[in-house]
């Protein structure tokens, strides 16, 4: 599922450096490879002599890196490997990264190849610090690490848990979607810092008696396409979310909902506080009236028909459109089965929105629980473009720079 929301086109074939040192946890290195391969990026390495103990060179090539390194002096290939990544990439991930690698990096110490690297490079550069926890709390490491972090070194701290060695404290690699979701956005312009977004996605349940509900198909991929979009962009993201399965940032808000009516107050609740909302959630229109004896049982139907009333829920579109500040800009969707045009112009005038895009949840590759779809979009001063079937990711970038275009 990460690779879905966050493959973005405007970073697909980047090149980016990945550093591994040695640690025990250089073993998780090889995924944090794979995963930035599967989010598009082309990944150059290096193993410094420590972590070519616990990993072997091969292994990474064998992945797909587009070169590794191990040596200031065993580079045949290239007399020059210390500084190809600073000529070559865009960023640099060292994870994991132990205190003698960042002693290095700290003082500008260049007598093996990835410091060496490191050195020489100007771009972003993220590190992962993986030790002992007593080597991790150390005075130097910290004091190394300060100094790294105040020229520009993006920190991405340890989680805690027991270690290797059977101590327990803080010391462990972090999350590796973590790590990928960072280098992204370290290559993204953070053209939205300070903007405030509010997401909905994912479907509603209304529950008929305690073990059934009316829902729809919706996984929420199209509205994480859209919150990640404005993460990466620098924005500060709320996501109001149904019960889906998907993974996102730290420090992104969640508000976890079940039913249409907990969508809406949480909605009602953020919405003064934000200049952007993306309504991408497929919320049930409806809800069925409430079976009052429990749990439903077929011995209680005497005809045979089972018969089930339905009651309005409330317009969380509609109502943050009515209830719009000057400045505030509002997008929603709606799923229709035809007649794109028609229904995105009548529902961008009917909800007060500033962009509507209308997807097709018939049509092959659209719609639901799949990655790609089909959408009419319309903005309220009438531009308008169809986009043919496209991944939810782009669809998603696409939208957040119309947004920022109806910002400005």
């Amino acid at each position: 599922m990460l690779a879905h929301h966050l493959n973005f086109a405007i970073h697909r074939s980047t090149p980016v450096h990945l550093g591994v040192t040695g640690s025990v946890a250089a073993y998780k290195s090889a995924e944090i490879l794979r995963m930035l391969l599967q989010v598009g990026l082309d990944v150059s390495v290096t193993l410094t002599s420590g972590a070519a103990k616990f990993v072997s060179p091969l292994l990474f090539e064998s992945l797909g890196a587009s070169a590794v390194y191990t040596s200031l002096w065993d580079t045949p290939d290239s007399a020059f490997g210390h500084l190809e990544p600073a000529q070559k990439t865009k960023a640099m991930l060292v994870a994991p990264a132990t205190a003698n690698t960042l002693a290095k990096m700290a003082h500008g110490i260049a007598d093996e190849i990835l410091s060496t690297q490191y050195l020489a490079f100007q771009g972003p550069v993220l590190v992962a610090p993986t030790m002992n926890p007593r080597l991790f709390e150390a005075s130097a490491t910290q004091d190394n690490l300060a100094l790294l972090q105040k020229r520009g070194v993006k920190i991405l701290e340890p989680e805690s848990g027991e270690m290797a060695c059977g101590e327990t404290g803080r010391g462990r690699l972090p999350n590796l979607e973590y790590m990928v979701i960072e280098v992204l956005r370290a290559l993204t312009v953070q053209d939205m810092a300070g903007t405030h977004v509010l997401v909905t996605l994912g479907p509603t349940q209304e529950f008929f008696d305690p073990v059934r509900y009316w829902t729809n198909p919706s996984t929420g991929l199209m509205g994480a396409c859209l919150a990640m979009a404005a993460w990466l962009r620098g924005a500060k993201v709320s996501v109001v979310h149904g019960p889906v399965d998907l993974w996102f940032p730290p420090d992104v808000a969640r508000v976890p909902v079940v039913s249409a009516r907990q969508m809406y107050e949480a909605c009602i609740d953020l919405w003064p506080t934000q200049d952007i909302g993306l309504m991408s959630a497929a919320v049930s229109d409806f809800s069925p009236v409430p079976f009052t004896g429990g749990k439903f049982k077929k011995r209680d139907i005497q005809d045979g028909d089972m018969r089930v009333a339905f009651t309005s829920n409330p317009d969380i579109l509609r109502t943050l459109g009515e209830n719009k500040a000057p400045g505030q800009k509002l997008l929603g969707f709606c799923a229709e089965t035809g007649n794109l045009e028609h229904w995105a112009s009548f529902k961008l005038q009917e909800k007060h929105c500033d962009l509507m895009v209308a997807n097709s949840v018939t049509a092959e590759g659209s719609g639901f629980a799949v990655p790609t779809n089909i959408v009419y979009v319309l903005d309220a001063k009438g531009r308008n473009e169809t986009w043919p079937t496209l991944s939810k990711s782009e669809i998603g970038w696409r939208l957040m720079e119309w947004m920022t275009q109806l910002l400005d």
